[in-house]
């Protein structure tokens, strides 16, 4: 579903005129298959954050191939590869990012209305995905008004309403508490069982990366493969 290969990425570091590159990726190499939840593991600064900006066509990689469903996206346009990205992904913030004057079902609905549907066509998908992430009650609530998890549960909605054979997940479960953070791994593996959604999640924490079939873990911008 998701080969990398040769991933390399530099930045320029320092004064104007002192400059220096510094590596980022480093020869990065993976795969993802359909229907699997990856967990990519590291420190702050290791690289993985970048390297979830490369996949998912917000930055270019200076070197290496990424194919998406067998297409090469290293060389799309920056037009291709928005519209590719919206084919292809959905995307799990750690802050959420919910339009604060939206409510829910708003905020859910906003992508398909983006993308022209009816409003009839609309009103059904959102109402039965807030059905199935656990949402109906508070489906006219604005996001000052939900909890942490259950913005969380939104924006996961948000993510799915396009219906998008991957998810990028980056620090999911960051701004919640230990106990919601649970119900959020709950309903991703449910999601990931019963719905066959592929998962790419990016995480600092290692709770969070014991739902994946597969852990790779980033070191400085080496990517390293842990053994189950």
């Amino acid at each position: 579903m998701i080969q990398v290969e040769n991933l390399q990425h530099t930045f320029l570091i320092g004064k104007r005129g002192k400059e220096k590159q510094v590596p980022v990726l480093k020869g990065v190499n993976f795969e993802v298959n359909k229907g699997e939840i990856v967990a990519i593991v590291g420190k702050s600064g290791s690289g993985k954050s970048t390297l979830l900006q490369v996949l998912a066509g917000f930055m270019k990689a200076e070197q290496g191939s990424i194919k998406v469903n067998g297409k090469e996206t290293a060389h799309l346009t920056e037009t291709e590869s928005a519209a590719f990205r919206l084919r292809q992904f959905g995307f799990i913030f750690q802050n959420f990012q919910l339009m604060p004057g939206l409510t829910a079902f708003e905020n859910i609905e906003l992508p398909l209305k983006l993308q022209g549907l009816r409003k009839a066509v609309r009103k059904e998908r959102v109402k039965k995905l807030m059905d199935k992430v656990g949402l109906t009650e508070v489906a006219d609530h604005y996001p000052n008004e939900l909890s942490g998890g259950q913005q969380q549960r939104v924006s996961i909605a948000r993510a799915l309403i396009t219906n998008p054979p991957i998810l990028l997940a980056d620090e999911p479960t960051g701004s919640l508490d230990s106990e919601t953070e649970q119900d959020i791994l709950l309903l991703i593996q449910s999601l990931n069982r019963e719905l066959g959604l592929t998962f790419v999640i990016i995480t600092h924490d290692e709770e969070v990366a014991t739902i994946a079939h597969r852990r790779f873990r980033m070191y400085d911008g080496e990517l390293v493969k842990e053994e189950a």
